[in-house]
């Protein structure tokens, strides 16, 4: 059973004064590969961002990242799933919040990560792997674009590798 999830918002009157503009629950949805079940709690356009947006961050239409923006989101990965090998051009940060994920870059070198862990990606390629058969690994990812890493002048440019 997924966890809801508590999304506070908070913005201003006319006056400037700071008020609560949106207090509720969201669920992840499993994504279409199956692997995953995701929530988007937010978006900015822009970064930096501009607090004067009025639009409700979570429904800008964002895909993994946002050209030019940052995207905040809750990824349940299921149990025994794997995501496609893939990596786009931006700064991720992702923390654990609940179960086990591994991490694994080129040549099937990995990292285990647990509950308290925070990953940084730098624009590399990888996979998540949920190495239980029966428990859920909670993670929040923090996405923002990056100009990608370059080889000898090229930029690797953004992959996604369905085996």
């Amino acid at each position: 059973m997924a966890i809801p999830i508590r999304r506070i918002v908070t913005g201003h009157t006319k006056e400037g004064k700071a008020i609560f503009t949106i207090d509720e629950e969201i669920e992840t949805v499993v994504i279409p590969t199956g692997d995953a079940a995701m929530a988007t709690l937010w978006t900015s356009a822009s970064v930096p961002a501009d607090c004067n947006d009025q639009i409700d961050g979570r429904m800008r239409d964002a895909g993994t990242t946002l050209k030019g923006g940052s995207v905040i989101r809750v990824v349940d990965m299921l149990p025994g799933a794997s995501s496609p090998m893939h990596r786009s051009a931006s700064i991720d940060y992702g923390i654990v919040m609940s179960g086990e994920i591994e991490l694994e870059l080129d040549d099937k070198v990995f990292k285990a990560v647990g509950i308290g862990g925070i990953i940084i990606q730098n624009g590399t390629i990888h996979k998540w792997r949920n190495p239980s058969p029966s428990k859920i690994c909670r993670i929040i990812f923090v996405l923002t674009e990056a100009k990608p890493f370059e080889v000898n002048g090229v930029p690797l440019t953004d992959e996604m590798i369905h085996e």
